[in-house]
């Protein structure tokens, strides 16, 4: 999906204990630990002719994660997965040296009323495996470590924290969180984190040093942890970090690389169609114009 959502770059507004921007990137604040980019998918209701078609598109230099919170996604992949995402069920898709996928709905929706809504997450690889062979796990609900603790509850949906890990195979330092309260609570977990926090802001609102947040924002944590907070009735977040890589990291379309020269080898591959394809598709998305700038 991330070949046809917009990265979102509005300036940061700093408050408080945070910088808050709409979706990662934004231009203070590239990456949060090792994450590179989230996309919050809808919530969209497509009718009986509307449906999800992205086709075959490419990725290097990162994991993906697609977190559904409604409806379903057909993930097919040049490694021959063919593997429908359900809501609570994480698809995690690591590129390395590169992968292509496509993302679709499913056969048995294409003619029906249907809901799509959930996050698509970039992790960029370290800089010793960044071209690593591809790979792909896909972990069902039931597997996620969950837990409550003073009346909220968490999902470990990737990483380790809390003396817990997810059997998601991530490839550094890093965690994933959801956390929901239907009552209000103060939340204080900055000893359980590590490395840089931010904190996505599903649906309610929290409260921090006066200030109040609303969905679709996003906050980073100005001294590298989300130390205490309180959440309002009826409220998720999603909280992300880890140990910040060391390099620099270009973005370039789907491409994530310590080097600009691997982008631009990406970049001639896919324009000579010569990544490994996806069984059964016969289209592609385009290289956007060459005139696009690498990101950094």
């Amino acid at each position: 999906m991330s070949n046809i959502k917009l990265i979102i770059e509005e300036r940061a507004s700093n408050i408080g204990n945070f910088m808050v921007g709409r979706l990662l990137p934004f231009r203070e604040k590239r990456m949060v630990g090792p994450f590179a980019f989230i996309d919050h998918m809808g919530p969209v209701c497509l009718s009986d002719h509307e449906n999800l078609d992205v086709p075959p598109h490419p990725h290097i230099g990162l994991s993906t994660l697609t977190y559904l919170f409604e409806g379903s996604i057909m993930h097919k992949d040049s490694l021959a997965n063919e593997v429908e995402i359900k809501p609570g069920q994480v698809n995690w898709m690591t590129a390395g040296k590169g992968i292509v996928h496509s993302e679709r709905t499913p056969a048995y929706l294409r003619d029906s009323d249907k809901m799509l809504h959930g996050l698509q997450i970039w992790v960029a690889l370290p800089k010793e495996i960044e071209e690593m062979e591809p790979e792909f796990f896909h972990v069902e609900s039931t597997a996620i470590p969950a837990w409550e603790s003073d009346g909220v509850s968490f999902k470990l949906i990737a990483g380790a924290a809390f003396g817990k890990e997810s059997p998601v195979p991530v490839y550094s330092p890093l965690y994933f969180l959801e956390l929901k309260t239907k009552e209000r609570k103060t939340v204080k977990i900055g000893e359980d984190l590590f490395g840089e926090s931010g904190l996505y802001i599903l649906e309610g609102a929290i409260e921090s040093e006066g200030f109040t947040y609303e969905p679709k924002q996003l906050l980073v944590a100005k001294d590298s942890k989300l130390c205490e907070f309180v959440m309002q009735e009826n409220t998720t977040v999603y909280i992300f970090g880890g140990t910040p890589l060391p390099e620099e990291r270009f973005i370039y379309w789907n491409f994530v690389a310590s080097s600009k020269d691997i982008i631009e080898q990406a970049k001639t591959k896919w324009l000579e169609q010569s990544f490994e394809k996806v069984p059964g598709e016969t289209d592609f998305v385009p290289l956007p114009e060459q005139g696009s700038s690498i990101k950094n």
